[in-house]
Protein backbone atom coordinates (compact mmCIF):
# COMPACT_ATOMS: atom_id res chain seq x y z
CA UNK A 1 0.00 0.00 0.00
CA UNK A 2 2.80 2.76 1.03
CA UNK A 3 4.83 1.64 -2.25
CA UNK A 4 1.73 2.42 -4.39
CA UNK A 5 1.27 5.97 -2.94
CA UNK A 6 4.65 6.57 -3.75
CA UNK A 7 4.99 6.02 -6.89
CA UNK A 8 2.16 7.85 -7.89
CA UNK A 9 3.12 10.73 -5.63
CA UNK A 10 6.07 10.88 -8.13
CA UNK A 11 4.02 10.55 -10.96
CA UNK A 12 2.09 12.84 -10.12
CA UNK A 13 4.88 15.27 -9.70
CA UNK A 14 5.72 14.03 -13.35
CA UNK A 15 2.70 15.73 -14.25
CA UNK A 16 2.96 18.95 -13.11
CA UNK A 17 6.47 19.07 -14.37
CA UNK A 18 5.26 18.03 -17.88
CA UNK A 19 2.45 20.88 -17.83
CA UNK A 20 4.37 23.65 -17.26
CA UNK A 21 7.01 22.41 -20.60
CA UNK A 22 6.20 21.70 -23.76
CA UNK A 23 6.10 18.31 -25.05
CA UNK A 24 7.46 17.48 -28.41
CA UNK A 25 4.99 14.48 -29.03
CA UNK A 26 1.86 16.96 -28.50
CA UNK A 27 0.42 19.34 -30.87
CA UNK A 28 -0.58 22.12 -29.90
CA UNK A 29 -4.07 23.03 -29.19
CA UNK A 30 -5.19 19.85 -29.42
CA UNK A 31 -6.94 17.38 -27.01
CA UNK A 32 -5.18 13.88 -26.41
CA UNK A 33 -7.64 10.81 -25.67
CA UNK A 34 -7.30 7.19 -25.16
CA UNK A 35 -9.17 4.55 -27.10
CA UNK A 36 -8.76 1.00 -25.59
CA UNK A 37 -9.03 -1.09 -29.03
CA UNK A 38 -8.66 0.56 -32.63
CA UNK A 39 -11.81 1.08 -34.61
CA UNK A 40 -12.47 -1.12 -36.78
CA UNK A 41 -14.44 1.20 -38.86
CA UNK A 42 -15.76 5.08 -38.82
CA UNK A 43 -18.17 4.66 -41.22
CA UNK A 44 -21.62 5.34 -39.33
CA UNK A 45 -23.19 2.81 -41.48
CA UNK A 46 -21.19 0.20 -40.12
CA UNK A 47 -20.51 1.41 -36.94
CA UNK A 48 -22.09 -1.09 -33.80
CA UNK A 49 -19.65 -0.28 -30.79
CA UNK A 50 -19.54 3.05 -28.80
CA UNK A 51 -16.36 4.18 -29.04
CA UNK A 52 -17.28 4.29 -33.08
CA UNK A 53 -19.99 5.90 -32.59
CA UNK A 54 -18.52 8.58 -29.95
CA UNK A 55 -15.91 9.25 -32.74
CA UNK A 56 -18.84 9.11 -35.45
CA UNK A 57 -20.46 11.95 -33.68
CA UNK A 58 -17.53 14.40 -34.20
CA UNK A 59 -17.31 13.86 -37.76
CA UNK A 60 -21.14 13.17 -38.73
CA UNK A 61 -24.57 15.10 -37.79
CA UNK A 62 -28.21 13.73 -38.49
CA UNK A 63 -31.80 15.31 -38.74
CA UNK A 64 -31.93 15.53 -34.78
CA UNK A 65 -29.90 14.70 -31.93
CA UNK A 66 -30.14 14.01 -28.11
CA UNK A 67 -30.02 17.15 -25.99
CA UNK A 68 -30.71 17.81 -22.35
CA UNK A 69 -33.01 16.44 -20.48
CA UNK A 70 -32.51 13.33 -22.92
CA UNK A 71 -34.81 15.18 -25.12
CA UNK A 72 -34.58 15.22 -28.77
CA UNK A 73 -33.60 18.20 -30.26
CA UNK A 74 -32.81 20.03 -33.65
CA UNK A 75 -29.72 19.06 -35.55
CA UNK A 76 -29.36 19.30 -39.14
CA UNK A 77 -33.13 19.88 -39.22
CA UNK A 78 -34.24 22.94 -37.86
CA UNK A 79 -37.91 21.50 -37.30
CA UNK A 80 -40.01 19.07 -37.72
CA UNK A 81 -43.60 17.77 -37.63
CA UNK A 82 -45.44 14.66 -36.96
CA UNK A 83 -48.70 13.55 -38.25
CA UNK A 84 -51.42 13.00 -36.03
CA UNK A 85 -51.50 8.87 -36.75
CA UNK A 86 -47.81 9.16 -35.72
CA UNK A 87 -46.78 7.70 -39.03
CA UNK A 88 -45.77 10.96 -40.99
CA UNK A 89 -42.56 13.30 -40.22
CA UNK A 90 -41.82 16.06 -42.07
CA UNK A 91 -38.49 17.82 -41.50
CA UNK A 92 -37.33 21.30 -42.92
CA UNK A 93 -33.63 21.64 -42.93
CA UNK A 94 -31.47 24.39 -42.33
CA UNK A 95 -30.12 26.16 -44.82
CA UNK A 96 -26.33 26.73 -45.20
CA UNK A 97 -24.82 23.59 -43.17
CA UNK A 98 -21.64 21.93 -45.47
CA UNK A 99 -20.25 19.15 -45.63
CA UNK A 100 -16.48 19.35 -44.97
CA UNK A 101 -15.78 19.48 -48.77
CA UNK A 102 -17.98 22.95 -48.52
CA UNK A 103 -21.31 21.22 -50.75
CA UNK A 104 -24.01 22.43 -48.81
CA UNK A 105 -26.50 19.50 -47.16
CA UNK A 106 -29.35 19.01 -49.13
CA UNK A 107 -32.69 16.68 -48.46
CA UNK A 108 -31.48 14.61 -51.25
CA UNK A 109 -28.37 13.78 -48.97
CA UNK A 110 -30.22 12.80 -46.58
CA UNK A 111 -32.07 10.28 -48.85
CA UNK A 112 -29.44 9.22 -49.95
CA UNK A 113 -27.23 8.35 -46.76
CA UNK A 114 -30.71 6.18 -45.74
CA UNK A 115 -30.72 4.22 -48.89
CA UNK A 116 -27.74 3.61 -47.93
CA UNK A 117 -27.50 1.98 -45.02
CA UNK A 118 -30.70 -0.63 -46.29
CA UNK A 119 -28.77 -1.52 -49.62
CA UNK A 120 -27.45 -4.56 -49.20
CA UNK A 121 -24.41 -3.48 -51.02
CA UNK A 122 -23.19 -2.01 -47.88
CA UNK A 123 -23.89 -4.65 -45.42
CA UNK A 124 -25.18 -2.52 -42.78
CA UNK A 125 -25.50 -4.62 -39.41
CA UNK A 126 -27.78 -1.55 -37.99
CA UNK A 127 -30.41 -1.87 -41.06
CA UNK A 128 -33.23 -2.27 -38.23
CA UNK A 129 -32.57 1.56 -37.03
CA UNK A 130 -34.69 2.46 -40.38
CA UNK A 131 -36.37 -0.23 -41.41
CA UNK A 132 -39.75 0.77 -40.16
CA UNK A 133 -40.08 3.48 -43.20
CA UNK A 134 -42.44 2.18 -45.33
CA UNK A 135 -40.73 0.60 -48.56
CA UNK A 136 -37.46 -0.37 -46.92
CA UNK A 137 -37.88 -3.90 -47.54
CA UNK A 138 -39.02 -3.81 -51.08
CA UNK A 139 -35.83 -1.76 -51.42
CA UNK A 140 -33.81 -4.08 -49.62
CA UNK A 141 -34.70 -6.96 -51.34
CA UNK A 142 -34.11 -5.32 -54.53
CA UNK A 143 -37.49 -5.24 -55.37
CA UNK A 144 -37.42 -0.50 -55.81
CA UNK A 145 -35.04 1.55 -56.93
CA UNK A 146 -35.83 3.53 -54.06
CA UNK A 147 -37.48 3.71 -50.86
CA UNK A 148 -41.01 4.48 -50.91
CA UNK A 149 -41.53 6.32 -47.77
CA UNK A 150 -38.60 8.56 -48.32
CA UNK A 151 -39.84 11.86 -50.53
CA UNK A 152 -38.01 14.80 -51.27
CA UNK A 153 -40.06 17.68 -50.91
CA UNK A 154 -37.76 20.57 -52.23
CA UNK A 155 -33.96 21.37 -51.68
CA UNK A 156 -34.65 21.96 -47.45
CA UNK A 157 -37.81 19.14 -47.21
CA UNK A 158 -37.89 15.73 -46.36
CA UNK A 159 -40.41 13.36 -45.38
CA UNK A 160 -40.18 10.06 -44.12
CA UNK A 161 -42.93 7.82 -43.67
CA UNK A 162 -43.62 4.75 -41.30
CA UNK A 163 -45.51 1.07 -42.25
CA UNK A 164 -46.71 1.51 -38.46
CA UNK A 165 -46.65 4.37 -35.72
CA UNK A 166 -43.02 3.51 -33.56
CA UNK A 167 -42.75 6.02 -30.63
CA UNK A 168 -38.82 5.96 -30.49
CA UNK A 169 -38.60 6.97 -34.00
CA UNK A 170 -36.87 10.39 -33.29
CA UNK A 171 -34.37 8.69 -31.33
CA UNK A 172 -33.32 6.19 -33.92
CA UNK A 173 -32.74 8.93 -36.09
CA UNK A 174 -30.23 10.58 -33.25
CA UNK A 175 -28.07 7.37 -33.87
CA UNK A 176 -24.74 7.48 -35.80
CA UNK A 177 -26.81 5.14 -38.27
CA UNK A 178 -29.13 8.27 -39.33
CA UNK A 179 -26.33 10.28 -39.83
CA UNK A 180 -26.07 12.22 -43.11
CA UNK A 181 -22.91 11.12 -45.69
CA UNK A 182 -22.08 12.76 -48.60
CA UNK A 183 -22.60 10.85 -52.26
CA UNK A 184 -19.18 11.94 -53.37
CA UNK A 185 -17.23 10.24 -50.51
CA UNK A 186 -15.61 6.81 -50.24
CA UNK A 187 -14.99 4.26 -47.54
CA UNK A 188 -13.43 4.23 -45.15
CA UNK A 189 -14.23 7.65 -44.29
CA UNK A 190 -17.20 9.11 -45.85
CA UNK A 191 -17.78 12.88 -46.05
CA UNK A 192 -19.50 14.79 -42.81
CA UNK A 193 -20.84 17.68 -41.62
CA UNK A 194 -19.94 17.25 -38.29
CA UNK A 195 -17.49 19.76 -36.29
CA UNK A 196 -14.12 17.80 -37.67
CA UNK A 197 -12.64 15.94 -40.02
CA UNK A 198 -10.14 13.07 -40.16
CA UNK A 199 -7.01 14.76 -40.04
CA UNK A 200 -4.64 11.55 -39.94
CA UNK A 201 -6.00 7.85 -39.23
CA UNK A 202 -2.80 5.21 -38.90
CA UNK A 203 -4.85 2.14 -37.84
CA UNK A 204 -4.34 1.00 -34.95
CA UNK A 205 -2.11 3.25 -33.37
CA UNK A 206 -3.73 6.92 -33.99
CA UNK A 207 -6.68 8.90 -35.18
CA UNK A 208 -6.44 12.72 -35.37
CA UNK A 209 -9.39 14.71 -36.44
CA UNK A 210 -8.78 18.45 -37.30
CA UNK A 211 -11.43 21.21 -36.19
CA UNK A 212 -13.62 22.82 -38.91
CA UNK A 213 -13.88 26.40 -38.34
CA UNK A 214 -17.02 26.85 -40.58
CA UNK A 215 -19.32 24.51 -39.07
CA UNK A 216 -22.67 25.57 -38.44
CA UNK A 217 -23.41 25.29 -35.00
CA UNK A 218 -20.16 27.56 -34.36
CA UNK A 219 -17.10 26.05 -34.40
CA UNK A 220 -14.98 23.75 -31.57
CA UNK A 221 -12.67 25.76 -28.93
CA UNK A 222 -9.81 23.20 -29.53
CA UNK A 223 -7.76 22.78 -32.80
CA UNK A 224 -8.63 18.93 -32.83
CA UNK A 225 -8.39 15.88 -31.01
CA UNK A 226 -5.84 13.19 -31.41
CA UNK A 227 -7.09 9.42 -29.75
CA UNK A 228 -4.75 7.38 -29.25
CA UNK A 229 -4.89 3.20 -29.24
CA UNK A 230 -3.31 2.33 -25.94
CA UNK A 231 -4.48 -1.14 -24.51
CA UNK A 232 -2.69 -1.49 -21.10
CA UNK A 233 -4.53 0.20 -18.37
CA UNK A 234 -1.40 0.94 -16.62
CA UNK A 235 0.28 2.22 -18.80
CA UNK A 236 -2.52 4.77 -20.29
CA UNK A 237 -2.37 5.85 -16.39
CA UNK A 238 1.54 6.43 -17.18
CA UNK A 239 0.92 8.54 -20.06
CA UNK A 240 -2.03 10.56 -18.52
CA UNK A 241 -0.13 11.67 -15.72
CA UNK A 242 2.58 12.66 -17.91
CA UNK A 243 0.34 14.77 -20.02
CA UNK A 244 0.37 13.04 -22.85
CA UNK A 245 -3.71 12.00 -22.33
CA UNK A 246 -6.27 14.64 -21.12
CA UNK A 247 -8.66 13.00 -20.21
CA UNK A 248 -8.94 9.51 -18.87
CA UNK A 249 -11.90 7.09 -18.18
CA UNK A 250 -10.03 5.47 -14.86
CA UNK A 251 -9.65 1.76 -14.73
CA UNK A 252 -10.32 -0.31 -11.68
CA UNK A 253 -6.92 -0.82 -10.63
CA UNK A 254 -6.34 2.87 -9.80
CA UNK A 255 -9.73 4.24 -8.72
CA UNK A 256 -8.91 4.77 -5.11
CA UNK A 257 -5.77 6.37 -6.04
CA UNK A 258 -7.40 9.11 -7.88
CA UNK A 259 -10.43 9.00 -6.01
CA UNK A 260 -8.06 9.87 -2.10
CA UNK A 261 -5.73 11.66 -3.85
CA UNK A 262 -5.70 15.37 -2.62
CA UNK A 263 -4.70 16.68 -6.32
CA UNK A 264 -6.61 14.50 -8.29
CA UNK A 265 -9.98 14.23 -6.56
CA UNK A 266 -10.68 17.65 -8.15
CA UNK A 267 -10.56 16.97 -11.31
CA UNK A 268 -12.58 13.10 -11.25
CA UNK A 269 -16.42 13.50 -12.31
CA UNK A 270 -18.84 10.57 -12.22
CA UNK A 271 -22.36 10.49 -14.27
CA UNK A 272 -24.60 7.53 -13.92
CA UNK A 273 -24.56 5.63 -17.41
CA UNK A 274 -27.17 4.59 -19.22
CA UNK A 275 -25.53 0.78 -19.68
CA UNK A 276 -26.49 -2.45 -19.01
CA UNK A 277 -23.33 -4.78 -18.05
CA UNK A 278 -23.98 -8.18 -18.44
CA UNK A 279 -22.57 -12.31 -18.94
CA UNK A 280 -24.20 -12.98 -21.81
CA UNK A 281 -24.94 -16.89 -22.70
CA UNK A 282 -25.44 -18.58 -25.81
CA UNK A 283 -29.18 -19.46 -26.14
CA UNK A 284 -28.59 -21.37 -29.76
CA UNK A 285 -26.94 -24.54 -28.92
CA UNK A 286 -26.14 -27.01 -25.47
CA UNK A 287 -25.21 -26.17 -22.85
CA UNK A 288 -27.20 -22.81 -22.05
CA UNK A 289 -29.59 -23.18 -24.73
CA UNK A 290 -31.50 -25.10 -21.51
CA UNK A 291 -33.28 -22.13 -19.13
CA UNK A 292 -32.61 -23.91 -15.94
CA UNK A 293 -28.68 -23.56 -16.52
CA UNK A 294 -28.90 -20.36 -17.30
CA UNK A 295 -30.59 -19.35 -14.33
CA UNK A 296 -28.20 -21.31 -11.94
CA UNK A 297 -25.24 -19.46 -13.53
CA UNK A 298 -27.40 -16.31 -12.03
CA UNK A 299 -27.44 -17.91 -8.62
CA UNK A 300 -24.01 -18.98 -8.90
CA UNK A 301 -22.22 -15.72 -8.95
CA UNK A 302 -22.36 -12.78 -5.68
CA UNK A 303 -22.62 -9.71 -8.08
CA UNK A 304 -23.72 -7.90 -5.31
CA UNK A 305 -20.68 -8.65 -3.07
CA UNK A 306 -18.26 -8.20 -7.09
CA UNK A 307 -19.80 -4.53 -7.06
CA UNK A 308 -19.19 -3.45 -3.66
CA UNK A 309 -15.98 -4.71 -3.55
CA UNK A 310 -13.91 -5.61 -6.71
CA UNK A 311 -15.73 -3.11 -8.50
CA UNK A 312 -15.88 0.00 -5.36
CA UNK A 313 -19.39 0.53 -5.78
CA UNK A 314 -19.51 2.14 -8.92
CA UNK A 315 -22.06 1.39 -10.14
CA UNK A 316 -26.33 0.56 -9.90
CA UNK A 317 -27.00 -3.40 -9.27
CA UNK A 318 -29.05 -4.16 -12.08
CA UNK A 319 -31.97 -6.97 -11.90
CA UNK A 320 -32.81 -6.73 -15.41
CA UNK A 321 -31.66 -5.34 -19.00
CA UNK A 322 -33.40 -1.73 -18.42
CA UNK A 323 -31.44 0.75 -16.84
CA UNK A 324 -33.11 2.60 -14.04
CA UNK A 325 -33.39 6.37 -15.68
CA UNK A 326 -35.38 4.47 -18.70
CA UNK A 327 -37.72 2.45 -16.38
CA UNK A 328 -40.84 2.76 -16.09
CA UNK A 329 -42.27 0.14 -14.06
CA UNK A 330 -41.36 -2.42 -11.30
CA UNK A 331 -37.63 -3.95 -11.32
CA UNK A 332 -38.27 -7.64 -12.27
CA UNK A 333 -37.03 -9.31 -9.06
CA UNK A 334 -32.82 -10.05 -8.65
CA UNK A 335 -31.19 -13.47 -8.87
CA UNK A 336 -30.01 -13.80 -5.16
CA UNK A 337 -26.33 -15.09 -4.64
CA UNK A 338 -27.49 -19.09 -3.82
CA UNK A 339 -24.62 -21.77 -4.91
CA UNK A 340 -26.63 -24.64 -3.31
CA UNK A 341 -29.92 -23.27 -5.70
CA UNK A 342 -27.28 -23.21 -8.97
CA UNK A 343 -26.23 -26.96 -7.95
CA UNK A 344 -30.11 -28.20 -7.63
CA UNK A 345 -30.57 -26.57 -11.20
CA UNK A 346 -27.45 -28.10 -12.74
CA UNK A 347 -28.58 -31.45 -11.68
CA UNK A 348 -32.04 -30.90 -12.42
CA UNK A 349 -31.13 -30.07 -16.18
CA UNK A 350 -28.94 -34.07 -15.73
CA UNK A 351 -25.68 -32.47 -16.24
CA UNK A 352 -22.35 -33.28 -14.80
CA UNK A 353 -18.65 -31.84 -14.88
CA UNK A 354 -20.48 -28.90 -17.11
CA UNK A 355 -17.65 -27.08 -19.10
CA UNK A 356 -17.80 -23.96 -21.01
CA UNK A 357 -15.59 -21.77 -23.13
CA UNK A 358 -15.74 -17.84 -22.03
CA UNK A 359 -15.12 -15.27 -24.39
CA UNK A 360 -13.33 -12.03 -22.82
CA UNK A 361 -11.37 -9.08 -25.22
CA UNK A 362 -7.66 -8.48 -23.90
CA UNK A 363 -8.04 -5.65 -21.87
CA UNK A 364 -6.73 -6.57 -18.22
CA UNK A 365 -9.76 -5.32 -15.88
CA UNK A 366 -12.28 -7.67 -18.15
CA UNK A 367 -9.93 -10.68 -17.69
CA UNK A 368 -9.73 -9.95 -13.51
CA UNK A 369 -13.76 -10.04 -14.39
CA UNK A 370 -13.71 -13.02 -16.17
CA UNK A 371 -11.69 -15.12 -13.62
CA UNK A 372 -13.61 -13.43 -10.32
CA UNK A 373 -16.75 -15.12 -12.44
CA UNK A 374 -14.70 -18.05 -13.39
CA UNK A 375 -13.68 -18.86 -9.47
CA UNK A 376 -17.30 -18.59 -8.90
CA UNK A 377 -19.07 -20.87 -11.44
CA UNK A 378 -16.47 -23.63 -10.62
CA UNK A 379 -17.77 -23.80 -6.90
CA UNK A 380 -21.15 -25.15 -8.07
CA UNK A 381 -19.16 -27.61 -10.71
CA UNK A 382 -18.92 -25.51 -13.96
CA UNK A 383 -15.56 -25.36 -15.12
CA UNK A 384 -15.19 -22.32 -17.55
CA UNK A 385 -12.12 -22.07 -20.08
CA UNK A 386 -11.11 -18.37 -20.66
CA UNK A 387 -10.49 -17.31 -24.31
CA UNK A 388 -9.02 -13.53 -24.73
CA UNK A 389 -9.66 -12.05 -28.00
CA UNK A 390 -8.37 -8.43 -29.53
CA UNK A 391 -11.41 -6.03 -29.60
CA UNK A 392 -12.21 -6.59 -33.25
CA UNK A 393 -11.56 -10.78 -33.22
CA UNK A 394 -13.62 -10.76 -30.34
CA UNK A 395 -16.50 -8.68 -31.75
CA UNK A 396 -16.65 -11.04 -34.78
CA UNK A 397 -16.29 -14.04 -32.75
CA UNK A 398 -19.31 -13.04 -30.61
CA UNK A 399 -21.23 -11.62 -33.60
CA UNK A 400 -20.69 -14.99 -35.55
CA UNK A 401 -22.17 -17.25 -32.06
CA UNK A 402 -18.83 -18.68 -31.19
CA UNK A 403 -18.41 -18.42 -27.08
CA UNK A 404 -20.91 -20.16 -24.79
CA UNK A 405 -20.22 -16.92 -22.33
CA UNK A 406 -18.98 -13.74 -23.15
CA UNK A 407 -19.01 -10.48 -21.23
CA UNK A 408 -20.33 -7.23 -22.35
CA UNK A 409 -22.28 -4.24 -21.82
CA UNK A 410 -25.17 -2.00 -23.93
CA UNK A 411 -25.11 1.79 -24.04
CA UNK A 412 -28.04 3.91 -24.88
CA UNK A 413 -28.13 5.16 -28.62
CA UNK A 414 -31.17 6.37 -27.56
CA UNK A 415 -33.16 7.19 -24.41
CA UNK A 416 -35.60 5.30 -24.55
CA UNK A 417 -36.20 1.81 -22.56
CA UNK A 418 -37.10 -0.11 -26.46
CA UNK A 419 -33.27 0.45 -26.83
CA UNK A 420 -32.39 -1.82 -24.15
CA UNK A 421 -35.13 -5.09 -25.60
CA UNK A 422 -35.79 -4.55 -29.38
CA UNK A 423 -31.81 -4.80 -30.33
CA UNK A 424 -30.80 -7.48 -27.85
CA UNK A 425 -33.33 -9.63 -27.35
CA UNK A 426 -35.67 -9.77 -30.48
CA UNK A 427 -35.60 -12.49 -32.43
CA UNK A 428 -35.48 -10.19 -35.39
CA UNK A 429 -31.36 -9.45 -34.37
CA UNK A 430 -29.76 -12.38 -33.60
CA UNK A 431 -26.04 -11.48 -34.41
CA UNK A 432 -24.48 -8.59 -35.21
CA UNK A 433 -27.31 -5.97 -34.81
CA UNK A 434 -27.46 -7.05 -30.92
CA UNK A 435 -28.94 -10.12 -29.82
CA UNK A 436 -25.41 -12.21 -29.41
CA UNK A 437 -27.21 -14.25 -27.13
CA UNK A 438 -29.14 -15.79 -29.65
CA UNK A 439 -32.48 -15.77 -27.36
CA UNK A 440 -35.59 -15.97 -29.35
CA UNK A 441 -39.17 -16.71 -27.73
CA UNK A 442 -41.91 -15.71 -29.73
CA UNK A 443 -44.22 -13.88 -26.98
CA UNK A 444 -41.10 -11.45 -26.14
CA UNK A 445 -40.96 -10.52 -29.79
CA UNK A 446 -44.70 -9.89 -29.90
CA UNK A 447 -44.49 -7.72 -26.46
CA UNK A 448 -41.56 -5.47 -28.05
CA UNK A 449 -43.80 -5.08 -31.24
CA UNK A 450 -46.73 -3.92 -29.14
CA UNK A 451 -44.63 -1.22 -27.37
CA UNK A 452 -42.89 0.10 -30.07
CA UNK A 453 -46.57 0.49 -31.82
CA UNK A 454 -48.32 1.69 -28.25
CA UNK A 455 -49.76 5.22 -28.84
CA UNK A 456 -49.66 6.33 -25.00
CA UNK A 457 -46.87 5.79 -22.62
CA UNK A 458 -48.42 3.69 -19.82
CA UNK A 459 -49.25 1.22 -22.40
CA UNK A 460 -45.81 1.11 -24.07
CA UNK A 461 -44.54 0.94 -20.22
CA UNK A 462 -47.30 -2.25 -19.72
CA UNK A 463 -45.47 -4.26 -22.98
CA UNK A 464 -42.03 -3.71 -22.12
CA UNK A 465 -42.46 -4.66 -18.29
CA UNK A 466 -44.11 -8.10 -19.41
CA UNK A 467 -40.87 -8.51 -21.88
CA UNK A 468 -38.81 -7.54 -19.63
CA UNK A 469 -39.77 -9.73 -16.76
CA UNK A 470 -40.23 -12.89 -19.42
CA UNK A 471 -36.44 -12.21 -20.32
CA UNK A 472 -35.21 -11.38 -16.73
CA UNK A 473 -37.04 -15.09 -16.02
CA UNK A 474 -35.36 -16.76 -19.11
CA UNK A 475 -31.78 -15.57 -18.11
CA UNK A 476 -30.15 -14.99 -21.17
CA UNK A 477 -27.77 -12.59 -19.51
CA UNK A 478 -26.48 -12.57 -15.92
CA UNK A 479 -27.38 -9.00 -15.07
CA UNK A 480 -24.57 -7.18 -13.12
CA UNK A 481 -24.65 -3.22 -12.78
CA UNK A 482 -25.42 0.01 -14.84
CA UNK A 483 -21.77 1.52 -14.37
CA UNK A 484 -20.87 4.87 -13.49
CA UNK A 485 -18.63 6.97 -16.41
CA UNK A 486 -15.79 8.53 -13.93
CA UNK A 487 -13.38 9.75 -15.83
CA UNK A 488 -10.05 12.09 -14.40
CA UNK A 489 -9.44 15.60 -16.73
CA UNK A 490 -6.15 16.83 -16.74
CA UNK A 491 -6.03 20.70 -15.55
CA UNK A 492 -5.99 22.26 -18.52
CA UNK A 493 -8.86 20.74 -19.85
CA UNK A 494 -11.92 23.44 -19.51
CA UNK A 495 -15.70 22.89 -20.78
CA UNK A 496 -15.52 19.26 -20.09
CA UNK A 497 -19.02 18.11 -19.48
CA UNK A 498 -20.29 14.15 -18.53
CA UNK A 499 -22.53 12.70 -20.91
CA UNK A 500 -24.90 9.84 -20.53
CA UNK A 501 -25.52 9.40 -24.22
CA UNK A 502 -22.11 8.87 -26.24
CA UNK A 503 -23.39 10.48 -29.31
CA UNK A 504 -24.53 13.98 -26.96
CA UNK A 505 -20.61 14.33 -27.06
CA UNK A 506 -19.52 16.80 -29.90
CA UNK A 507 -16.60 18.18 -28.32
CA UNK A 508 -17.14 21.46 -29.13
CA UNK A 509 -17.33 22.88 -25.94
CA UNK A 510 -14.08 22.22 -24.47
CA UNK A 511 -10.76 24.07 -24.61
CA UNK A 512 -7.76 24.16 -23.13
CA UNK A 513 -5.76 25.98 -20.95
CA UNK A 514 -1.68 26.49 -22.43
CA UNK A 515 -0.89 27.86 -19.31
CA UNK A 516 -1.47 24.68 -17.34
Amino acid sequence: MASARCGFVITTALFLLACCTSSNNRVPGYLYLRLQAAPSTLDPALITDVPGGGIAAKLYDGLVKIGGGLKIKPDVARSWTVSPDGRHYDFSLRKGVRFSNGREVRASDFQYSFERVLSSKTLSPNTWVLNRISGAKAFMGGKAAHISGIKVKGPYEIELTLDKPFSPFLGLLAMPTAYVVAREGNSPVPIGCGPFTVQKWLPGQELMLKARRHYFAGPPKIKGIVYRVIPEDLTAVVEFETGNLDILGIPESVYGRFKNDPFWSRYVTSTDGINTYYLGLNCSRPPFNDRKLRQAVSYAIDRQKILETYFEGRGVFATGPVPPELRGWAAPKAYEYNPAKARQLIKEAGYKDLKAEFYVTNQEEVLDMAEIIQQYLSRVGIQVKIKQLEWNSYKEAINNGEPDMFWLSWWADYPDPENFLFPLFDSANIGPAGNRTRYSDPVVDKLIEDGQNASTVAARDRYYSQAEHIIAHDAPWVFFWHRKDIVVRSPRVRGYKDYPVYSMDKATEISLDASK
